[in-house]
């Protein structure tokens, strides 16, 4: 017996152990439910290493760098080895793996990088994806990926998915093959508690007050969970103050020094206590040592992304009750435990089951590049538990085209797969690409990426950064240097704002006002602490931005300054040359001018008097996109054949008929606009455009006559009067007519084929309303009793016959007798 196979029986997985090898043998997808503490991520794999008889590695894959190193440092105990021998790993700027490694477990990106590299994953005969519930975007594309390479390259391929808490409905959905296997969890059990926190004390104070009070009254270490970093750092200080000196205060999260995180998994020193301030990253694979009671906020942070900006903004959320299942798990892994959740157990329950796929929220721009780098043009080529939001595609393609990375048909260009192949963020990866094979450039863009990977805490200004040089980014500068296969060379200062404008030219900001506020180029704002050394430059690059809940305005994170006629000498392809109107309001006309711009930002700006027609004509769809079409000559004719347009395409849908709401005009401007400017050169040229005509061009000829029959402007009445039809976008169409006008019509009037009743407006012989129906024949033969003898009295000279459905029509005063 091996020193990693002793106390099997100690191990909750250990149970169904023959079942799920025995599933593996057979089934191409396996679901693994294991609670927390089970031994799903620090035992079971090396059992299937010596049970399963795979002839090739495994591919372990966690969703953080830490759980990842510690998850490996794990198994490689059991065998008594260090990570690099028989268990490894890998991860951005680190590995540990040799020749005889049959066990890797790798982060996220990574497993991607290797499908990438080698998609028949040569060699491998195992990858399982863990702590599956968290639905990262990286675990989302690597099942579609593998599920991809199964059906297509490699049938033996085997995937075992994991985790505490499984979504099986989505899953079995997706996987109707793949056997679910459930494992019971460890035998020790936590006390589950509730309780709200108190309104009248802040959420810092109030914390920290329950935290204080439950060490008092139990023994053992605790873990508490936070949703950030602030949170962190502000509670850690409230409780220095509040708890007894026995207790070691340690905070955990990804960003902090692998020494500090160390700390915090390690058991307490004897005689001491200790309590954890974690984020989410405690939730699952970690072992923390020693901890016995778990205080939940019940709250975390995520990043929602804004498609129309670009920008994440940062949100403060109610976790799922799969999360909080996680984190109550983490106090019953050694001994009874408890667990006290910061919220009532009412709303505890009417939380999400599960936490919303990272993939319905984020920034795709990665994703896509990944895609397009397999061949994938159409995520609806993949299988997916949950499908990538279009909005978030559309502004993803949008960045590579800008970046370089795509062509205006949306295929990867040579830049574009220069940037797939070394697996970073898309702009970071441009940033790479953009510095050549020039060494001192390959070195300032190495280092420069590594310091926005893993920004410093504190000051915005990127300057400090670079020269402060810390070994993890000198570290993670010399294999970005490796993958570019440049050697040598020297960071300088000099070559940073250059080198961020190929990548960042939407993040150049110009200052507005005071305060601390700028512009960006892509027309958004972004502020500074007004406090800030930096707000005394007119222009800043901020390549690291973060939207808050609460301000509109960005918060720049990292920002350099530079001079911007130093950089549009060095980089003239940023300048965007443009011919723009503006409504001169002395003059009451349009004014033209010439202005050189980064994106928003007018760089200089002159006045034209005799503008390129072509140019201005440009210049004037752009203007009348910014102010609306509310600027041009809307006579009731053009407004109404516009909402006939509209429709058209909603009831006659079998149609191809062209999209004619506002904001799809805005949008088309170019193609039924344009063509009928003709020599308009200013503002009382522009109001005196046919509108009809205009719109018409977008019809066929064919589609001309069709409209006018099938929704036509008028409706001839049984008088033969031929009276206007009133469409609405909103409402049905309506047709004012006096009622003895309509006499002899037995049937409600319609248009669209028949599919579309009129609202007939029936009036009196003074035009007053008299009533509203879309159903003639019914009028006649109910509520027209009631008006026929009002108007009787009121009108003795007009016709008012009893059968009005088959009288004749009239507009006179004089009687005619209704026939018999």
């Amino acid at each position: 017996m091996t020193l990693w196979s002793k106390n099997v029986s100690s191990l909750p997985v250990s149970a169904v152990l023959p079942e799920l090898l025995s599933a593996l043998r057979t089934s191409s997808q396996v679901l693994l439910a294991a609670p927390t503490g089970a031994g799903k991520s620090t035992w079971l794999p090396l059992q299937i290493l010596q049970q399963a008889d795979f002839s090739g590695r495994i591919l372990l894959l966690e969703p953080r760098r830490l759980a990842a190193r510690n998850v490996a440092q794990r198994l490689a105990e059991l065998l008594g080895q260090q990570p690099g021998d028989t268990v490894g790993y890998r991860m951005r700027s680190e590995s540990r793996v040799g020749p005889t490694t049959r066990i890797e477990v790798v982060t996220e990106g990574i497993l991607t990088r290797m499908l990438q590299q080698d998609p028949m994953l040569d060699g491998v005969s195992l990858v399982i994806l863990d702590e599956f519930h968290e639905r990262s975007l990286q675990a989302d594309l690597a099942l579609a990926l593998l599920l991809d390479v199964q059906q297509g390259l490699r049938d033996d391929l085997k995937i075992l998915l994991m985790s505490a808490t499984l979504d099986n409905q989505r899953l079995q959905q997706l996987l109707p093959d793949a056997p679910m296997i459930a494992s019971e969890g460890r035998s020790f059990p936590v006390d589950r508690r509730y309780t709200s926190l108190a309104t009248h004390l802040r959420f810092d104070d109030a914390v920290a007050k329950q935290v204080s009070q439950l060490l008092r009254e139990e023994s053992g270490s605790l873990l508490l969970f936070l949703p950030g970093v602030g949170e962190i750092q502000r509670i850690q200080t409230q409780l220095a103050s509040l708890i007894g000196n026995d207790v070691d205060l340690c905070p955990l999260y990804g960003a902090l020094p692998l020494s500090e995180q160390r700390k915090a998994i390690l058991p307490a020193p004897a005689g001491r206590r200790k309590v954890v301030l974690a984020t989410n990253i405690a939730e699952t694979s970690l072992t923390i040592e020693g901890i016995r009671l778990v205080v939940d906020s019940a709250l975390e942070r995520t990043g929602q992304f804004d498609p129309r900006s670009g920008l994440t903004r940062l949100q403060t959320q109610r976790v799922s009750q799969a999360s909080m299942t996680q984190r109550a798990g983490r106090a019953g892994r050694l001994e009874p435990g408890i667990c006290l959740h910061l919220t009532a157990k009412e709303q505890a329950e009417r939380a999400a089951t599960h936490a919303e796929a990272e993939i319905l929220h984020s920034d795709l721009a990665s994703l896509w590049l990944d895609l397009l780098q397999w061949g994938c043009h159409d995520v609806s080529q993949l299988q997916w538990l949950d499908t990538p939001p279009e909005n978030n595609l559309i502004q993803a393609r949008k960045l590579l085209q800008q970046l370089g990375a795509t062509d205006k048909t949306g295929m990867l260009t040579a830049k574009g797969r220069s940037m797939a192949n070394l697996g970073s963020d898309p702009r970071n990866s441009a940033l790479l690409v953009d510095a050549g094979r020039d060494a001192d450039r390959a070195a300032t863009a190495a280092l420069l990426v590594a310091i926005l990977e893993e920004p410093a805490r504190g000051s915005a200004d990127l300057r400090d950064s670079f020269h402060r040089r810390q070994s993890n980014w000198l570290k993670r500068a010399t294999q970005l240097q490796r993958r570019l296969q440049v050697t040598g060379g020297t960071a300088d200062s000099d070559l940073i704002v250059p080198l961020l404008a190929g990548a960042f030219p939407d993040r150049i900001a110009r200052r507005r006002g005071s305060e601390g506020r700028y512009q960006l180029a892509n027309g958004m704002g972004a502020m500074l602490d007004n406090d800030a050394a930096l707000t005394r430059y007119e222009w800043l690059i901020a390549p690291a931005l973060l939207q808050g809940s609460s301000q509109p305005d960005a918060r720049m994170l990292q920002a350099m300054p530079f001079d911007i006629d130093s950089l549009t000498s060095e980089c003239p392809q940023l300048l965007d040359r443009r011919t723009e109107v503006e409504w001169d309001e002395e003059r009451g006309t349009l004014r033209t001018w010439q202005r050189q711009q980064i994106g928003e930002l007018v760089i200089s700006s002159q006045p034209l008097a005799k503008p390129d027609e072509a140019e201005l004509h440009l210049a004037m769809l752009r203007w009348i996109r910014s102010k609306g079409l509310s600027v041009l000559n809307w006579t009731p004719q053009a407004e109404q054949l516009r909402i006939r347009l509209v429709c058209a395409r909603q009831w006659l849908a079998e149609e191809a008929w062209p999209a004619a709401t506002e904001a799809d005009l805005l949008a088309s401007l170019e193609h039924w606009l344009l063509p009928a400017m003709g020599s308009v050169r200013d503002g009382r040229g522009l109001k005196q455009l046919d509108i009809v005509g205009a719109l018409l061009q977008l019809l066929t000829w064919s589609q001309r006559q069709q409209l006018d029959t099938v929704l036509p402007t008028h409706y001839t009445v049984p008088t033969g009067s031929r009276l206007p039809i009133r469409y609405d976008e909103e409402k049905p169409p309506a047709l004012a007519v006096r009622l003895q006008e309509m006499f002899g019509e037995a049937q409600n009037p319609a248009v669209a084929g028949g599919r579309v009743p009129l609202v007939l407006e029936l009036l009196s012989p003074a035009q007053r309303p008299l009533q509203i129906t879309r159903d003639l024949a019914g009028f006649w033969q109910g509520a027209y009793r009631e008006v026929q003898k009002e108007m009787k009295g009121r009108y003795p000279k007009h016709a008012w016959p009893d059968n009005p459905a088959t009288a004749l029509p009239t507009r006179r005063t004089k009687k005619f007798s209704a026939p018999s």
